[in-house]
């Protein structure tokens, strides 16, 4: 949308490992097509750029309405967000193939109101947010000794070290440095979460424990959600503020 790159590399980029991916309620199209035209038509229609929205219950980070529009994005739990022109898409991801190893993604065109999106902090005052939040979690879960430990929880971090590692290119050409930085935090944040709210309750014991274990970790969650979408948004924030 920018023009840092070619249509087709951007398909390749957003399609990635799945099958394939198509788009159903584009405006002057009848049924499904496919990402390569619906990017096309999305320019001609004046959207110059891409928001993500990653709500959450009771949290509608990234949304702007209506609420037909929140609701579905909601249940997908993600939403694309067009800039200059009142679109979003939410996704349908279906399995694929013999061995459902692969997805086939379907987004839905669907109207959205022109407003700020909800929630949102700008890059700096994400990474301010998310490494304050980190600090607090890790000094509420170190009194508590209830951290995740063990080694299942140890093989997700090295995997996702790993997959760190293959991967350093964490957004599209054009973003500024700031907001790799930012992507990366939050994303190894996520993933911290992640493995030790998969790994049970930790060293967690008592009913007290397991509470205050859950409670530490739902901010820094939420603001590691606010901080991915700060990340990915800022191409067009600054566009909006005239930066570039």
């Amino acid at each position: 949308m920018a023009g840092f790159v070619s249509p087709d590399d951007a398909v390749l980029a957003i399609v990635g490992a799945d099958a394939v991916h198509r788009v159903e309620g584009l405006p002057g199209e009848t049924g499904q097509v496919g990402l390569t035209l619906a990017l096309g038509r999305l320019r001609t229609l004046g959207v110059t750029g891409l928001r993500v929205a990653l709500p959450a219950p009771g949290h509608p980070l990234g949304l702007s309405g209506p609420p037909e529009f929140n609701a579905r994005a909601l249940e997908a739990e993600e939403a694309a967000v067009c800039h200059g022109a009142a679109y979003g898409l939410v996704p349908d991801v279906y399995e694929a193939g013999p061995e459902h190893v692969r997805d086939e993604v379907v987004w839905h065109v669907l109207p959205v109101r022109e407003a700020p999106p909800a929630d949102v902090p700008s890059l700096g005052e994400a990474e301010r947010e998310l490494a304050e939040a980190l600090r607090e979690a890790t000094e509420v879960l170190t009194r508590l000794d209830v951290a995740g430990s063990g080694p299942v929880a140890e093989a997700a971090v090295d995997a996702y070290r790993a997959r760190a590692e293959r991967g350093r290119e964490v957004l599209a050409p054009g973003y500024p440095p700031r907001a790799v930085r930012v992507l990366e935090l939050a994303q190894r944040v996520g993933t911290l979460i992640a493995v030790a709210t998969e790994s049970g309750h930790g060293g967690a014991v008592s009913s007290s424990e397991i509470f205050a274990r859950r409670e530490a970790l739902r901010p820094v969650e939420r603001t590691a959600r606010r901080a991915q979408v700060a990340a990915y948004n800022s191409v067009v924030e600054e566009r909006e503020r005239g930066v570039r």
